[in-house]
């Protein structure tokens, strides 16, 4: 699997991989793109009311509806962009069967895609900082490295899911088990405050517990607890190691199974 994406032909293939994905996202529905924006909204109204309204959580966070949002934005762009690579390679079976093309190329165009849906709900994010009145801080440039740091995760995941499911199709019902126990497990809906001191360093491990709370820290308010307040100085390169080895594993696994794709889907 050699990754040349200065080579034309392969620039050209991923623009138009993308153009189609971001279009037959939403065909057919009478909203069209603005679903991007509004399905996270909806969700984070939905869970604003509950939390904060009937359950009285997230009251002593400062900006806790744009603390809310944020994590609700980050962990669904997690989610769309595993979920839609793991299928990514099946859904495009006819064309991988008919045309010679990179493999690698299918699960990259499903990330961008991801990623631009991201951008559109980042800029509503924003909207919501200002409208709050967050300061603006210096710490806002490291929030663009914190979603390199996702990305690179939900693309290591999206190409091992991916290679996986074209061999075993139950690997989605385990991974939607798992993206709701990850859901719970990962502080959106509830402050990281409100858990055991001794439970919190095994939480913040979790490699996008730890983004979603940096980013916390970094686009909304340094009361938010971070990573570097919680773990330990060698504790901080768990998250990271962890990514690390995803990433390792995930390709090493993809290059082995993409000779098998065709015969397969």
């Amino acid at each position: 699997m050699k990754i040349r994406f200065l080579n034309q032909k392969n620039r050209s293939i991923l623009r138009e991989m993308v153009v189609t994905d971001f279009k037959v996202r939403y065909q057919g529905s009478v909203l069209g793109y603005a679903w991007s924006v509004l399905r996270p909204l909806f969700i984070f109204l939905i869970l604003y009311i509950v939390f904060v309204k009937f359950l009285r959580i997230g009251g002593d966070i400062p900006y806790y509806a744009v603390y809310l949002l944020l994590g609700i934005v980050l962990w669904q762009f997690f989610a769309d962009t595993t979920n839609t690579a793991m299928t990514a390679i099946v859904g495009r079976g006819d064309l991988i069967k008919k045309i010679s093309i990179p493999r690698y190329l299918v699960i990259v165009s499903s990330g961008i895609s991801a990623l631009i849906n991201l951008s559109i709900n980042l800029a509503v994010v924003m909207i919501f900082v200002f409208a709050a009145g967050v300061d603006i801080k210096s710490s806002w440039l490291l929030f663009p490295l914190l979603i390199i740091e996702l990305f690179v995760l939900a693309m290591a995941l999206g190409f091992f899911l991916s290679a996986l499911f074209v061999k075993y199709r139950d690997a989605s019902y385990v991974w939607e088990i798992g993206m709701q126990a990850g859901f719970y497990a990962t502080p959106i809906l509830y402050p990281i405050s409100i858990v055991a001191e001794k439970y919190q360093k095994l939480l913040m491990l979790n490699p996008v517990a730890q983004i979603i709370q940096d980013s916390r820290w970094a686009l909304v308010s340094h009361e938010t607890l971070s990573s570097w307040k919680v773990l330990s100085m060698p504790q901080l390169l768990i998250p990271f190691a962890i990514i690390i080895f995803i990433v390792v594993i995930a390709v090493h696994y993809f290059k082995k199974e993409s000779h098998y794709f065709a015969e397969r889907i």
